[in-house]
């Protein structure tokens, strides 16, 4: 039985978090002499603490409540309150699938939390078999999962993700910063099957504001005050907010921007197949291709050289460069440098 008080750091749940003014008092109108802050200016007031805003607009996009949502400065933020509130530093664990997203690694380490990485099978997909012993270890806090994971591009089975929510008596974390390129169904859906459950997603990937640096994070109601709880007291700042709040209300845009880039995708992967220099294009749920080559360093370099910028993924899969689809010209450009590549 999942119990979250017995996963809590106890320093944590006896926190009494910082009340900030915005904090203290709600309003709008009205002579602002309580937070010390510059009377002139346009962005002289401190933005309110709760971006109550941009979580209405969430809300009303997904179906999901405001108290089930929160709002961190980029997913790392999220990231490492996780870590914060849930693992104590020399003591517990997390687990994760490699290869993956590097920040649960950076994280893990400035927290000074063991991260045991168990590898994917051949297919880049989760081995449940080789995860089972690990269920039994009580310093086990977390068990984060990137999907579609990055730098594969694959989402992980259903089935999989289930049984280790079922199984797991920690919390476990689903990363979909790449779900908007796939019609997969987010598991934030899910929030209330599982309460050992946080799904984090971004503004930085579909929406195009990764300048803006906005992550979210979707749990059961506990979890949200645990992570209100511990955030710095404006961690977002207005005009951030102010962005994505534009994003969500410009849909139409972000559809067609979607759309382009789904359908250069498919143009991308008949281009780069008819390469003899590709030798592996790796399946992909995400805005971005992994591809096995000879030399991937070589390879890389001599893009470089070209002005074309992609990926080294060598350190995590042999010979791999990671491609994100651009812009039409851009991938144009890239197929032409690699055709000219492959004939020098």
């Amino acid at each position: 039985m999942f119990d979250l008080k017995t996963i809590v750091r106890p320093n944590i749940l006896g926190l009494k978090p910082y009340s900030s003014a915005r904090d203290e008092f709600k309003g709008n109108v009205g002579v602002f002499l309580d937070a010390n802050e510059n009377p002139f200016g346009i962005l002289n007031r401190y933005p309110n603490s709760d971006q109550k805003l941009l979580k209405e607009k969430l809300s009303q996009y997904h179906g999901i409540a405001i108290k089930n949502i929160f709002i961190g400065n980029g997913s790392d933020e999220i990231i490492d309150l996780i870590y914060r509130i849930f693992c104590n530093p020399g003591k517990d664990k997390a687990l994760t699938f490699t290869p993956t997203f590097g920040m649960y690694q950076v994280a893990a380490d400035i927290n000074a939390i063991e991260l045991i990485m168990l590898p994917l099978n051949d297919e880049f997909q989760i081995n449940t078999d080789n995860l089972k012993p690990y269920f039994k270890d009580e310093t086990l806090k977390l068990i984060f999962i990137c999907s579609p994971n990055n730098p594969t591009g694959n989402c992980f089975k259903k089935s999989d993700i289930e049984f280790i929510l079922q199984s797991f008596n920690g919390i476990v974390i689903i990363d979909e910063a790449y779900a908007d390129f796939n019609d997969n169904k987010s598991w934030s859906q899910s929030i209330e099957t599982y309460p050992n459950l946080i799904v984090t997603q971004t503004f930085s990937k579909a929406w195009a504001l990764a300048a803006a640096r906005i992550g979210i994070a979707y749990a059961n109601e506990e979890i949200i005050q645990l992570l209100n709880k511990v955030k710095m007291p404006y961690n977002i700042s207005k005009l951030n907010e102010t962005a994505a709040i534009e994003a969500l209300e410009n849909r139409i845009t972000f559809e067609a921007n979607k759309q382009i880039i789904l359908e250069e995708k498919k143009k991308l992967i008949t281009a780069l197949k008819k390469l003899e220099i590709i030798k592996k294009i790796y399946p992909s749920d995400a805005n971005f291709l992994l591809v096995e080559v000879e030399d991937a360093d070589r390879l890389y370099q001599n893009l470089v050289e070209q002005k074309v910028i992609t990926r080294k993924r060598n350190s995590l899969v042999k010979n791999s460069i990671r491609i994100t689809v651009g812009k039409p010209e851009e991938n144009e450009k890239l197929i032409k440098s690699l055709l000219s590549i492959s004939k020098s």
